[in-house]
Formats: C-alpha cells, structure tokens, sequence
C-alpha cells in the first residue's frame, strides 16, 4: 500500500531535521500544525487524516504563502516574499500535479455547454462542475478567472 500523506510529512520532518535543513523543517512542522489543528476541530486527533483532506489543507497552506508572498512584494519587501514562494513549492511537492490553464479551459468550455451557463450569474455552476471534475488540480481562481471571460464575452 502506498504511503500516506501525513505519513510522508513525518517522515520528511525527520529526513529535515537530520539534514539540518532549518527551513524546511520549520515550513513542513506548520503543515503538521495546520494537520493537527483540522483534526482538533473535528474531533479526530487520534486518527489519521485522508489524503484528501490532507490536499485540502496543503493547498490552503499553499494560497496563504502565495498571498503573503504577494503583498511582501508590493511591499517592496522581495526577501520574505522569496522565503514565501519557496514554503509554497516545498508545500506543493504534496499535492498533485495542477492542471495547464488549456486544460482548464476546456474543462471551463465543456462545463458552459453541459450545464447550458449564458451569463456572468452562471458562473457558480460552471465553478462547480469544473471543481468536480478537476479536484485539487485545478486552482480556484484560474477556474473562475476564465469562467468569467467565457460568461462575458
């Protein structure tokens, strides 16, 4: 059986810590938090999460350093945006491989003429059907960003 998530995440901590590598192991012991924290709020400490929970929180994680990473750099702060986008890729080595904006947008296509969306007051549908098909492949914002286009041109 293939391994886990949660246990890739230990197991990568401690591979970390015995490489000395600072950084990461302070990045991957925050996603253990996030992990922990999702388990106390539901009522499942004990237990192991599924992975596609974990995905879930990953790519929260993920979005959070890419928005961070964002405003330090219109904040002319380049040094921590940096640190950001570098928690973000070590973060993304979890979560599966997203798809090419081409391949969102014929998924945006195709969820326009299944579920017949016309209008721009359309788009939670076509959102939807997409995040249904794609799953975490797909970033949110880009599915809406072309959702819209498509809805109002």
């Amino acid at each position: 059986m293939a391994q886990s998530l949660e246990q890739r995440l230990t197991d990568d901590i401690k591979t970390a810590m015995l490489a000395g590598d600072s950084t990461k192991v302070t990045t991957l012991r925050g996603l253990k938090a996030a992990l922990l924290n999702a388990k106390v709020a539901d009522g499942s400490r004990d237990s192991e999460m599924a992975d596609d929970q974990v995905i879930q929180i990953f790519s929260k994680e993920a979005k959070k350093r890419q928005e961070s990473a964002d405003l330090f750099a219109q904040g002319g702060n380049q040094a921590k945006a940096d640190a950001e986008l570098t928690e973000k890729s070590l973060i993304e080595t979890f979560l599966p491989a997203q798809l090419s904006q081409d391949d969102i947008a014929k998924l945006v296509d195709e969820a326009i003429a299944a579920t017949g969306a016309s209008a721009p007051s359309d788009m939670g549908k076509v959102i939807g059907f997409v995040k249904a098909k794609a799953g975490a492949t797909a970033d949110g914002s880009v599915i809406a960003k072309l959702a819209k286009e498509r809805l109002s041109a």
